[in-house]
């Protein structure tokens, strides 16, 4: 049996409410989605309540699936899920400016332990806007295709392929400057 057909039997077993299913789709699924959501927030408490309310979406949601890539619509789930929680809690523009005030004064040190570059990277996409981030976050951390992004976001395929394109440009200049 192959890994898709494995997933299949596993997502099947979900929407008839096999709770071993769904913890194999925790298993599976849980640590790149944790990713996700510590990259877009910096926030380890805030990426395990998201990370949470995910799978209990996830729950709620299994039956609207209808088939194509599991990831894409998991990951559309996980992107609705962190766009509500900014705007549920009227954060994204106090996040932006606290991170950016923060970053500008300089008064954040890199953890050596965690690595200089790593923090680096990190100091850097908190200061893209969050549509920019999430784009790079879903390509190259969350791994989806240019393919499943445009289909997740609705948008031609060129469109997310030149947002890519200029998001790594400016995280780029960022990591250079």
């Amino acid at each position: 049996m192959t890994e898709s057909n494995d997933l299949a039997r596993v997502i099947t077993g979900c929407k008839g409410g096999d709770a071993s299913c769904f913890a194999q789709i925790v298993e599976i699924y849980a640590s790149r989605c944790y990713g996700y959501f510590y990259r877009l927030t910096g926030n380890n408490d805030i990426s395990d309540e998201l990370l949470s309310e995910l799978f209990v979406k996830l729950v709620e949601k299994i039956g609207s699936y209808k088939g194509g890539s599991f990831e894409s619509w998991l990951f559309k789930i996980a992107s609705n899920i962190f766009h509500d929680h900014l705007r549920s809690k009227q954060r994204r523009k106090k996040l932006l400016e606290s991170q950016v005030a923060e970053f500008e004064s300089g008064t954040t040190k890199p953890k050596q332990s965690d690595g200089e570059l790593t923090d680096k990277l990190q100091i850097q996409l908190g200061r893209l806007d969050e549509d920019t981030r999430e784009l790079i976050m879903l390509r190259f951390y969350s791994q989806l295709s240019f393919k499943e992004i445009a289909q997740m976001r609705a948008e031609p395929i060129g469109t997310t392929l030149a947002k890519t394109h200029r998001a790594l440009n400016k995280l780029r200049a960022l990591m250079e400057g």
